[in-house]
C-alpha cells in the first residue's frame, strides 16, 4: 500500500503540490489526469522516490521513505518499484535482452538468472523473436514493451508509469493499455499512471484529477 500525507512541493515561487494526501491499495490501477503543469508527474516522482517533497510523508508498504538513507533508498527502489516513461530510455548500444537485465545487474543477480527472467518477460510480452535487436531496430510499441519488461525485471510491487502511451500511435497505445491491466491481473501489481489519455484513465480502478495542486476523484 502507498500512503501519501500532506505532500507539498514548490519550485521557486510556484507551489505545485499544496498538501496532497492519497492512499493506493495493493493491486489497484490508479490513473492521475489533469492539465499540463498541474503537478501530476511531480507527485508520481515523489511517490516513486525519484524526488523529495518539501514537506509531508510518503509510506510504501509501511516504510517511511524519509527514514531511508541514500543507499537504502536506492536498494528499496530497485527491489520494489518499476518505472515506465513516455520516452523509453532504453540504452541504444544494448540489445532488448541486455536492457531488460539492467535492474537485475544493479541488484547483482547472476547473469544466468537475470537472462532467464528477462527472456521469460520478453516472451510473455510477445518479443521472444526480438531479444537480440537494439532499440533502433524496434518499433515504438516494441520499445515500450521492452521498457515494461525492464520495469518488471525485479518483480516490483509497484509500477509507476508517466505518460506511458504518450509517444505511441493509436494501435500501440491500445495494446499497451490492455497489457497494463493484464499485468495487474496476472501478477497482482499496483500501477499508478499519469496520463492525458482519457480512455486509459477511464479503464482504471480509480481516476484522480490533479487541479490547483490538489487531487480529487
Amino acid at each position: 500500500m502507498i500512503q501519501v500525507k500532506e505532500i507539498k512541493k514548490a519550485y521557486g515561487n510556484l507551489q505545485v503540490l499544496k498538501g496532497v494526501s492519497l492512499e493506493i491499495g495493493n493491486s489497484e490501477v490508479v490513473s492521475i489526469v489533469g492539465k499540463s503543469g498541474a503537478g501530476k508527474s511531480t507527485l508520481l516522482h515523489i511517490m516513486g522516490t525519484l524526488d523529495k517533497a518539501d514537506s509531508g510523508q510518503v509510506w510504501i508498504n509501511d516504510i517511511d521513505i524519509a527514514s531511508l538513507n541514500k543507499t537504502e533508498l536506492a536498494n528499496f527502489r530497485n527491489s520494489n518499484i518499476g518505472f515506465v516513461f513516455q520516452f523509453h530510455h532504453l540504452l541504444p548500444e544494448f540489445t532488448a535482452l541486455e536492457n531488460v537485465c539492467i535492474p537485475a545487474y544493479i541488484q547483482k543477480q547472476p547473469e544466468a538468472v537475470a537472462e532467464k527472467r528477462a527472456k521469460e518477460l520478453l516472451d510473455y510480452l510477445g518479443l521472444s523473436e526480438r531479444i537480440e535487436h537494439k532499440p533502433t531496430q524496434l518499433s515504438g510499441g516494441e520499445q515500450q514493451r521492452v521498457a515494461v519488461a525492464r520495469a518488471l525485471m525485479n518483480k516490483p510491487s509497484f509500477v509507476f508509469a508517466d505518460e506511458p502511451s504518450g509517444n505511441l500511435d493509436t494501435a500501440s497505445s491500445k495494446e499497451l493499455h490492455e497489457l497494463l491491466f493484464k499485468l495487474r491481473d496476472d501478477f497482482q501489481q499496483t500501477f499508478v499512471i499519469v496520463t492525458h489519455n482519457e480512455t486509459l484513465a477511464d479503464m482504471s480502478d480509480r481516476k484522480l484529477i490533479m487541479e490547483d495542486g490538489l487531487l480529487k476523484e
